[in-house]
């Protein structure tokens, strides 16, 4: 191995990434077995009373699909943590949660989370941005506090701290809201393949030693529950930013996650950001802050794309989505979408339709639901087929030096 002046860019195999490299495990894109699992997987799930089939069902293909990606495709470890996500939602309300949830404190937890620009990326998975900056102590222990006297009219178990609980509120968001907006644009390879991924950009420049040490327990709580409650809902991370001292925190930041998610993890250095990034993303759809063109700061609203603003048929006076919790509703036989403002003011509820999406590709019948396509293990980067973690030089372990113009470009076949 051949070392250079501690930017040089690496790629360490992915520990079972290939099978889990979009499209590939995505509606559109199932393998026999794959589909067999999925079959299975329902089936075991209504005789356990935790599926009803229908139009609609309980729940949709793409939501159990990634209970069988992050499983593996083993039906079984798919029920097991299916039943346990089912169990926890059902002890915290978490429907009443995202519908009555007072609208200030999910604003207020949006600016402690990974927030939307509004943008996709060239597979047209939403692009997220978290600043790790603001975290100081003094805005943590103002948010913990906050977060015990949130509004919603649901119990819980008493077990799962309220800051979680609101966490939990963004992740509704995520699936609820952003995933079936991106997945309605057709823009982007793939169009009738369902986006249940996010992509993110996580800046951890101006990042203290001791206040990624404070943050240990508020991140690895809630990086744990996510994974244990939303799996498969994060695709590439890219942290930009990182400090000389950050193969020290990372030693400790990945044993948060399960293997398939290091695997997509890239750390990039200054030098780096803007070749890498635009091997992913559209240089329009790239912050100012990190070389692109879009105007937007971590504490700005969503900066809607043309493709989100052509589909939408704005109602009720609206011209673009409110502050607050949001969810899209089929009606007219699936045909169409409706976008529900819900949440709480002052201790009383919303309930407004926003706009509505006729859709490109209304559901088809239970019999038309799994299609079977060959999977390729050498698709380009732009349809997710490389699945890498690129560290420094300096990280171990380090194997097989790969130049930043030619990550994109490798097939999930060189891992081994």
């Amino acid at each position: 191995m051949t070392k250079h002046s501690g930017s040089s860019m690496h790629r360490v195999p992915s520990t079972g990434a290939v099978e889990h490299g979009y499209p590939s495990g995505h509606l559109g894109h199932l393998t026999e077995h794959e589909e067999q699992a999925l079959v299975e997987f329902k089936t075991l799930l209504e005789e356990k009373g935790l599926y009803k089939p229908g139009n609609p069902p309980s729940h949709d293909d793409p939501t159990l699909l990634r209970y069988l990606r992050a499983r593996k495709w083993v039906p079984e470890d798919a029920y097991a943590q299916f039943s346990e996500t089912e169990k926890f939602r059902s002890a915290n309300q978490i429907d009443v949660l995202y519908d009555t949830i007072d609208i200030e404190s999910f604003e207020a937890s949006r600016k402690l989370y990974p927030r939307f620009t509004g943008r996709r990326d060239k597979r047209g998975i939403p692009i997220y941005v978290f600043q790790i900056r603001h975290l100081d102590s003094h805005a943590v222990a103002k948010y913990e506090k906050s977060t015990e006297t949130t509004y919603s009219r649901a119990k819980t178990d008493g077990k799962t701290p309220p800051k979680l609980l609101r966490l939990f509120a963004l992740y509704e968001n995520l699936t609820r809201f952003v995933q079936p907006l991106s997945s309605e644009c057709t823009d982007r390879p793939h169009p009738s393949t369902p986006i249940t991924l996010s992509t993110n950009i996580v800046d951890i420049s101006h990042v203290s030693l001791r206040m990624f040490w404070n943050l240990k327990a508020h991140m690895q709580a809630a990086s744990q529950l996510a994974t244990a409650h939303y799996p498969e809902t994060l695709d590439r991370i890219f942290i930009i930013g990182a400090p000389m001292f950050f193969s020290t925190v990372w030693g400790w930041i990945k044993r948060w996650f399960d293997p398939v998610t290091v695997s997509k993890i890239f750390i990039l250095q200054e030098h780096d950001v803007l070749p890498v990034l635009t091997q992913f993303m559209h240089l329009k759809d790239i912050p100012k802050n990190y070389g692109g063109e879009l105007e937007w700061d971590f504490f700005d609203e969503p900066a809607w794309d043309d493709e989100i603003k052509r589909i939408c048929q704005w109602e009720n006076g609206h011209t673009t989505f409110p502050p607050g919790p949001l969810y899209w509703r089929p009606i007219d036989d699936g045909k169409r979408l409706e976008c529900l403002a819900v949440g709480s003011k002052d201790g009383k509820d919303r309930n407004e339709r926003v706009c509505t999406i006729t859709r490109a590709y209304p559901p088809k019948s239970t019999a038309d639901t799994l299609v079977s396509t060959t999977v390729s293990q050498t698709d380009d980067a732009t349809e997710g087929g490389e699945e890498a973690f690129v560290t420094a030089s300096a990280e171990k372990p380090i194997i097989n030096e790969v130049p930043t113009e030619s990550i994109a470009a490798l097939p999930v076949a060189d891992g081994n």
